[in-house]
């Protein structure tokens, strides 16, 4: 009878180790764009729901052939949600804001982007060229800039990105002169 306890116990433990691992796992994407490669490493067991809203868009295709619209070196670079042609694509519905699950805005990180209203956004993220720690929770509004994952490749890209020289274009400032486009964004298989 003890054995068998021990067995059932031994059994229990591997299942929740292997429960935890799963749900400690990453998800990685690769975003393939005009100045270079980039690959993401995404956090869906802190940020949940950014996280399934940002695959949801790289899943429809949503994001290829969207630009680089607004870039700040020395803070960040900012796309998904324009065409070349500066056009705003429709969207899905905005998503619950995240930002006080732990992750910062550190150099690398990739947040999303959103109004002044603090559960505003939908498909346009930025990536933090600098750390942003005032756009962190709480931040000046009281909300933050929900993170979900962080450049795990590819920051050469991000400072090419960022050094383009900017210019306003149809009202809006810090639009690259030269179009960085966003070829594609998609999953990288595990191989599991």
């Amino acid at each position: 009878m003890k054995q068998m306890f021990i067995r059932l116990l031994l059994a229990a433990s591997l299942a929740l180790g292997l429960v935890a691992a799963a749900a400690a796992e990453t998800v990685s994407v690769a975003m393939k764009t005009s100045l270079g490669d980039l690959e993401l490493e995404l956090y869906p067991d802190q940020a949940p729901e950014t996280v399934a809203n940002f695959l949801r868009y790289v899943d429809e295709g949503f994001y290829n052939g969207t630009i680089f619209h607004r870039v700040i070196s020395g803070f960040m670079i900012q796309g998904g949600g324009f065409t070349a042609d500066l056009e705003r694509k429709s969207t899905h519905d905005p998503v619950r804001n995240e930002a006080q699950n732990g992750l910062k805005n550190v150099r690398g990180s990739i947040a999303m982007a959103r109004t002044s209203m603090p559960h505003s956004a939908t498909s346009q993220f930025f990536i933090n060229h600098v750390d942003n720690e005032n756009l962190d929770h709480p931040s000046f509004d009281g909300w933050g800039y929900a993170v979900f994952g962080r450049v795990s490749k590819g920051m050469e890209t991000v400072d090419k990105i960022a050094d383009v020289y900017t210019s306003t274009r149809n009202g809006m400032g810090n639009v690259p002169e030269q179009t960085v486009t966003i070829a594609s964004v998609s999953r990288i298989s595990t191989g599991k």
